[in-house]
């Protein structure tokens, strides 16, 4: 058996695509290649697949990976011009490489998540700056949001490892975040940029990179 890591980028084309609808692109992409899949067993036999930290509805990103199992070995270049015709507009897939496969599991071995955030704005670049320095400043940020079981409460400080300034003119701020996303939690973007006082919600959110342990 053989398992191959991709990264690939998901466009505006399909940024509003659900992460089951997703899944189901790369098996049928996967399958109309005639690439040699490797299959779970059971009642139901389906590709063994797995995509890292599922991207939220609306969200693009240039760092997506995914770990592709086959049942003979195929070299990368191939599964590259084989998978590339497949695709999508709003897919790209980037690179492909070789994993072994009894590695963790790729879900398991990711730790931080790196975002461009577009928010808008009247405050100035100082401000922002400010803003920005304050919450990393605090020790903790009791924060909750509603979802269809009730409220969650949680430290929303603790989410966050790192925020920084990239760009801020023409009432619109280029935010750069690295959030936490692992089993103790995943921080959101759109959460951070509420803490931070800013009263719309991002204009954009681009995910620009996976950190893996």
């Amino acid at each position: 058996m053989q398992r191959l890591r991709l990264k690939f980028s998901r466009g505006e084309e399909l940024k509003f695509l659900s992460h089951l609808d997703l899944m189901r692109l790369w098996e049928r992409a996967l399958r109309r290649a005639g690439l040699p899949l490797a299959y779970s067993e059971g009642f139901t036999p389906h590709p063994q697949i797995a995509l890292a930290a599922p991207l939220l509805v609306g969200v693009t990103s240039q760092a997506e990976l995914m770990d592709v199992f086959l049942s003979r070995w195929v070299p990368p270049q191939s599964f590259m011009a084989q998978i590339g015709k497949q695709l999508p507009h709003g897919i790209e897939l980037l690179e492909v490489w070789p994993v072994g496969p009894k590695v963790p599991s790729l879900q398991s071995q990711v730790r931080f998540v790196e975002y461009r955030v577009e928010v808008e704005t009247e405050r100035g670049s100082q401000e922002v700056e400010s803003a920005l320095k304050s919450l990393l400043s605090v020790k903790e940020l009791p924060w909750h949001h509603l979802r269809d079981t009730g409220a969650r409460y949680y430290d929303l400080r603790a989410l966050v490892d790192n925020l920084w300034l990239i760009d801020c003119h023409d009432s619109l701020c280029v935010l750069g975040m690295r959030l936490r996303c692992d089993e103790k939690g995943a921080g959101r973007p759109e959460q951070v940029t509420k803490a931070l006082g800013f009263s719309r919600h991002p204009e954009s959110i681009h995910r620009t990179k996976l950190i893996l342990s």
